[in-house]
């Protein structure tokens, strides 16, 4: 019997098997025919649950497949006649009330691990094999995605098989895994990043202009500012941890903080698993309240017991006594809010928490509320700010309705364990090849002196038997099957490289010889461009909205050179993930400037995008101009030293013309002389 269930985030699940539906209803529908004709209120109480939409009364009642997102979709509705979605929309099951041996069958965000037994358990999925997952006070609706981060980092650290050991297969202790799924989230990575990445204000390149842009002054002053704050806080770091995460489970967790002390924002990462946000409106773009939450375990040496510590961020009226208190932030000017963040960091023993006291209701009269260095105790702390500075990264664009990313390596984990138990396979093969099972016949075998047994022999480097005049020895060969499961090792990894979008030439397992031409190269690393530029579109609007919330940190804090104002639109700028010709782009680009159709900013940043070494490129651009300002100084010089040069070659030519002249006049004067006498 197959049960469907349908989950939604933070909903509840309704499940019911076809054959006890019609059992049910059957009973229900009689019961109603021989009570409701004789005006029993049971028969109408039956009747009702027919038309109510009961799923397990309802005789029409169809398999349905939903998925987690907020708004519910179907896919499969019959037609069923008018009215019957409104009915049946109405049908509830309680959890667990599908009886012990039923498949179920879950469509949300995270089926694609529906096949592993450790997911198996709709209500408490994971807690037999991770413990951590049985606390009280994790929400029920988020135990499927923590359970999946779990299983992601065991494929990560090669440890599904004890994973699936723990679920109950011993096999799979013995099974092999080579750190196929870790190469591949690291591949994916590498591809992610680039090279290198760099923080980008708009407009801040027509700063160096002969005639600037308006803005862009201040603009190239808080890029510089951005960059310099990046080298302080380690930014190339940050991104490397949280991208990681995100490629590997699907999300990842950005948290800014203004620190009095150093007079800049940090920025720290989390893991996802320490995530809860809580949607007050499934419409909202963002959550007003958001908790980061973690166990810490208990210390004898220090005294301390087991407690969970939850940190949360809430958007609220600036005064719950006056709604019309209003403040006016920097970054907003002349615009009123009503709206601040509070900050409540605090920790509660685990042995005082009692059933049903989950991560939103903990009793707040138990809790132990931290302090800061200068003695602020963070009980419900006035942040100053209208905004949550907690930026959630997903992997992938989530579905509609759906705010959690998928994993890269979420599709290919079937082929992960086809991988591994293949390299088992192979594994015990090559020992039979390499120490193969030998058949003596008419051998002489050593006996034991104490049995009288003849001794089990030992296939080993050196060994020698003696046979009879009609002995032989015959070798199992079992090189061709390690053959075999080698072959389907390579098409097994060509297989998850194309499912998972990463490609063999992206994993560098295609062979050249297969590749006749650059634009051959270039189809073949088509899906890995399509599927880096989908991971960096999911995260081009987050990382916008990671330095504006930076900037307005600054702001906040009053810090030197930051003025009141709108914040500027910054981008986190990407390196090519492939390698580029260079040559190439250099004489494009060459050749277009020279041509007078693009500009110098352009094509300095043509060259910046080749991934020539030119870190800055309003600097670049100046130095440029600089050099051939300096270099037509020295042309006009030399023009100039060259002019004069000329006139006074043209002055002597001219000074000895006269004086030849007057010679020759004076000549003609003395040749009547000569002939007089």
């Amino acid at each position: 019997m197959i049960s469907v269930v349908r989950r939604q985030s933070g909903g509840e699940i309704r499940s019911a098997s076809d054959d006890q539906r019609r059992a049910q209803t059957a009973g229900i529908q009689a019961e109603a025919d021989q009570r409701g004709r004789g005006g029993d209120s049971r028969g109408r109480d039956c009747d009702d649950r027919l038309y109510r939409g009961d799923p397990l009364a309802d005789p029409a009642w169809p398999l349905r497949l939903w998925s987690s997102t907020k708004a519910a979709r179907w896919l499969d509705e019959p037609a069923l006649g008018p009215g019957y979605a409104d009915r049946t929309a109405r049908g509830r099951l309680r959890e667990g009330s599908v009886p012990m041996g039923l498949r179920q069958l879950i469509v949300d965000a995270w089926s694609w691990l529906s096949y592993k037994p450790v997911m198996a358990d709709v209500g408490r999925p994971g807690n037999r094999v991770f413990p951590e997952l049985a606390s009280s006070w994790l929400p029920p609706h988020e135990l499927r995605r923590l359970a999946a981060y779990k299983v992601l980092a065991a494929y990560d650290n090669n440890q599904a098989g004890q994973l699936a050991a723990a679920s109950g297969d011993e096999a799979a202790l013995e099974r092999r895994e080579l750190g196929d799924a870790a190469n591949l989230v690291d591949t994916a990575l590498g591809y992610l990043l680039g090279s290198q990445q760099k923080i980008a204000v708009e407009d801040a390149e027509h700063a160096d202009e002969g005639a600037p842009k308006p803005g862009s002054t201040e603009a190239a002053a808080v890029q510089q500012r951005l960059r310099k704050w990046a080298e302080k806080e380690l930014l190339t770091l940050r991104i490397q941890q949280a991208e990681r995460a995100a490629v590997l489970l699907g999300d990842s967790v950005f948290v800014l903080a203004w620190n009095p002390q150093k007079q800049r924002p940090t920025l720290r990462t989390y893991d996802p698993g320490f995530y809860f946000p809580q949607w007050e409106d499934e419409d909202a773009d963002f959550p007003t309240r958001v908790h980061l939450a973690w166990e810490l375990p208990e210390d004898e040496d220090a005294g301390l017991k087991a407690r969970v510590r939850r940190v949360t961020y809430e958007l609220g009226p600036i005064s719950e006594d006056d709604e019309s208190a209003v403040r006016v932030y920097p970054w907003e000017p002349g615009r009123s809010s009503n709206v601040t963040c509070y900050l409540t960091d605090a920790e509660w023993l685990l042995e005082d928490l009692k059933r049903g006291e989950t991560l939103d209701r903990l009793p707040m009269d138990e809790a132990a509320f931290r302090v800061r260095r200068d003695g602020t105790e963070l009980d419900r702390l006035d942040l100053m700010i209208d905004f949550v500075p907690v930026i959630h990264i997903t992997n992938t664009i989530p579905d509609g309705g759906e705010h959690w990313g998928r994993s890269s390596i979420a599709r290919v984990l079937q082929g992960l364990d086809e991988l591994a138990a293949t390299d088992s396979d192979s594994s015990a093969a090559s020992a039979t090849t390499g120490t193969p099972i030998i058949g003596l016949a008419g051998a002489r075998l050593p006996v034991d002196r104490s049995t009288g047994k003849p001794q089990q022999l030992k296939v080993e480097a050196g060994a020698v038997w003696q046979l009879g005049d009609s002995g032989r020895m015959d070798a199992l060969d079992t090189s061709p099957q390690l053959a075999e499961l080698r072959s389907r090792v390579e098409h097994l990894l060509d297989r998850i490289a194309s499912n998972s979008r990463v490609t063999a030439a992206g994993l560098g397992t295609l062979d050249a010889s297969e590749v006749p031409s650059g634009y051959a190269l270039k189809l073949a690393l088509g899906p890995l461009d399509a599927l880096v530029g989908a991971m960096r579109l999911a995260r081009e609007h987050k990382y916008r909205l990671l330095f504006k919330f930076m900037q307005r940190l600054y702001q906040a804090g009053r810090a030197e050179g930051w003025t009141a104002g709108e914040s500027f639109a910054a981008r986190l700028s990407w390196a090519p993930h492939t390698p580029t010709d260079r040559a190439a782009v250099l004489e494009e680009v060459a050749q277009a400037y020279g041509a007078g159709v693009l500009s110098l900013e352009t094509a300095v940043a043509m060259l910046m995008d080749a991934g020539y070494p030119i870190k800055d490129a309003s600097q670049e651009v100046a130095r440029i101009r600089a050099k051939a300002e300096q270099e037509a100084a020295a042309r006009m010089a030399e023009a100039a030293a060259r002019q004069g040069k000329d006139d006074e070659d043209q002055e002597d030519e001219d000074g000895g013309a006269s004086l030849r002249g007057s010679a020759e006049k004076e000549e003609k004067e003395r040749e009547p002389v000569a002939a007089g006498r």
